[in-house]
């Protein structure tokens, strides 16, 4: 897969209901969606572009050497942002592998993006994604770890069956905890955000429930570590601590 084949791009919004204004939260003298650009680029994929509604954003990418594109305020979620995105920055169709990395994922390895992108070597695989081993015992139950139930196909890499926020499956044995960060063949994109949200993605929360529904087929990835999160101010500050200590 050529990097001319994929593209990466990042959603990035202020109005977030739990931490407003988080792209721009400062994490060890960098704006997060700076950190998270970073990270994209030393994946080495393919270009990255931020796709976002704020100018105030788009204007602290283009000042840290990145490229931003701005996109409509009205979007239910960051993958119909990046579907509109693509339009505007690839209208000849050029990249076949459209790469969503979330904005507020400021540890994210550059190795897990490459990850990301390998179960779509299988031409049967629509989607692929990322997981990690859920080894601390209180998150195995915490429904804000999404679970993701797979059947091996490969060494380190599974077909999702399902995704939730419930403890699955049950029994002995490993969870795992889903990275929501994505590889879409560009059909697969196109079909998935032209689809209307469907019942278990309604009753979860969880938009990955749509494709399944659909009969598309995602394979995960297993990887090392789970990426921390900031969705609010209390990760924003373990985020704070883990990155200064890193510089």
């Amino acid at each position: 897969m050529a990097e001319s084949d994929v593209l990466v791009l990042i959603p990035a919004r202020m109005a977030s209901t739990r931490l407003p204004g988080k792209p721009l939260a400062d994490i060890a003298g960098k704006p997060m969606i700076v950190h998270v650009l970073d990270r994209a680029r030393e994946a080495q994929v393919g270009p990255v572009v931020v796709a976002t509604d704020s100018a105030e954003i788009a204007a602290v990418v283009q000042q840290s050497g990145g490229h931003a594109v701005m996109t409509r305020p009205d979007h239910a979620s960051g993958s119909d942002r990046i579907y509109e995105a693509v339009g505007l920055i690839d209208p000849a169709g050029h990249a076949v592998i459209i790469v969503n990395v979330q904005g507020d994922l400021p540890t994210l390895a550059p190795a897990d993006v490459r990850a990301a992108l390998v179960p779509l070597a299988d031409a049967a695989v629509d989607i692929a994604t990322i997981a990690a081993e859920i080894r601390k015992a209180e998150e195995r139950s915490d429904p804000n770890v999404v679970k993701v139930v797979g059947s091996p196909v490969a060494p380190g890499r599974l077909r999702a069956l399902y995704f939730t926020r419930a403890t699955a499956p049950a029994g002995d044995g490993v969870l795992y905890h889903h990275i929501g960060l994505y590889a879409y063949r560009r059909s697969a994109l196109a079909r998935f955000v032209a689809l209307p949200p469907s019942p278990l993605e309604r009753r979860e929360r969880l938009e990955q429930l749509r494709a399944l529904e659909a009969g598309m087929r995602i394979d995960v990835m297993i990887v090392d570590s789970v990426p921390l999160g900031v969705d609010t101010p209390h990760e924003l500050a373990a985020a704070r601590a883990i990155m200064s200590a890193d510089h």
